[in-house]
């Protein structure tokens, strides 16, 4: 046994050892490190040069456009420069952390290809606007133009943001509503199930914004169909996922529970609701993806107000950099939107990670 060979088994019972004082199975990051092969120095530095090459690539970028010629009398302001800074600030803050923390040392080299090559896509979008011209104004702004633009009508963005966001989530959370309602009584009911059945197989194959022109004639208020647009978009999925995971749940855990003397409405919350909850999940996330499409065609079809709105808006007055500034927006918000569902469910979902450790 070599050095090296001896210097790896040692830490890896080192981490197990550690796992075994704390009584718990070893995370995957620490999996990962016993499983790890002895690297070369020549290996370590190569790692070390691609952690920085982010920040190298965001110094490049402000540098390519501070001193390279603008197109024509094209004019720029520092707000692009000032906005990759912050970027590369924070990738600065990574590598610092890096130093000290072998998690965030894994983390930042798993992801620098990726930060490298967004900087990368700043340097070649902005040379291809603002530095030559070859995507022509005024259908492709550069991306100063696109944050000033951000900035100028951030007051109205924001009021945008929020009748979006409450549009979304009332048609959000009544498609749930039924979805469950549906869904869970149709898992357990086959009296239900037969009913219900024929009305998914129609409505649920077809597109919900489909039913946009009948809702913008019969609903009394553009809010309250777009609501409905919104929620009918979102039952279909959460029916489905519901259904399909009281219908996978064994028979018998249901037979222990009313043997037991368990009522409906308890083997309903105590047995078919946790145990279908992964399913449920899933069709949760499909139908947010669902709501969010019908959120975008309902405000630009119909509602005046929210973030598809504003987008019509600025198209109509050719105003392109604030358009593109409002889809930044979108792509924004509904990451968020869709990233706090997702610590939602590692929440409520905590004992499927415990199993799996």
């Amino acid at each position: 046994m070599n050095e090296k060979t001896a210097s790896a088994t040692s830490g890896a019972m080192h981490l197990m050892s550690e796992a075994n004082v704390q009584s718990r199975a070893p995370t995957l990051w620490e999996l990962r490190q016993i499983e790890a092969a002895p690297k070369s120095k020549s290996r370590l530095a190569a790692d070390r040069a691609v952690a920085a090459l982010p920040l190298v690539m965001g110094v490049l970028v402000i540098a390519q456009y501070k001193k390279a010629p603008n197109a024509g009398n094209a004019v720029a302001t520092d707000t692009y420069a000032y906005f990759i800074a912050l970027l590369a600030s924070a990738v600065l803050a990574m590598l610092v952390a890096s130093f000290f923390s072998k998690k965030a040392y894994a983390r930042l080299l798993e992801k620098a290809p990726l930060y490298t090559a967004g900087f990368l896509l700043f340097a070649l979008y902005d040379y291809a606007t603002l530095k030559t011209g070859i995507l022509p104004l005024p259908y492709f702004p550069w991306p100063d133009r696109i944050l000033n633009g951000i900035y100028e009508d951030r007051a109205l963005l924001l009021d945008c943001i929020k009748n979006s966001l409450i549009l979304l989530f009332s048609g959000y959370f009544a498609g749930v509503a039924a979805g469950l309602a549906t869904g869970l009584s149709s898992g357990l009911s086959a009296r239900v199930r037969y009913w219900v059945m024929p009305l998914i197989q129609i409505l649920g194959p077809i597109p919900s914004t489909t039913w946009l022109p009948i809702i913008l004639i019969v609903a009394s208020s553009l809010f309250g169909g777009s609501v409905f647009l919104i929620a009918l978009g979102v039952w279909y999925p959460v029916t489905m996922s519901s259904m399909t995971g009281v219908l996978n749940i064994p028979k018998v855990n249901f037979e222990v529970a009313r043997t037991l003397g368990a009522s409906r409405a308890r083997m309903l919350f105590k047995v078919a609701l946790p145990a279908a909850m992964p399913n449920i999940f899933q069709g949760l996330t499909q139908g947010m993806s669902v709501a969010c499409t019908a959120l975008m065609v309902a405000e630009m079809m119909g509602v005046e107000s929210g973030l598809g709105w504003y987008i019509n808006w600025q198209r109509g007055w050719a105003e392109f950099a604030k358009m593109y500034g409002a889809v930044i927006v979108i792509c924004i918000t509904f990451t968020v939107v869709n990233f706090a569902l997702k610590l939602i469910k590692r929440r409520v979902l905590r004992w499927q990670e415990e199993r799996a450790d």
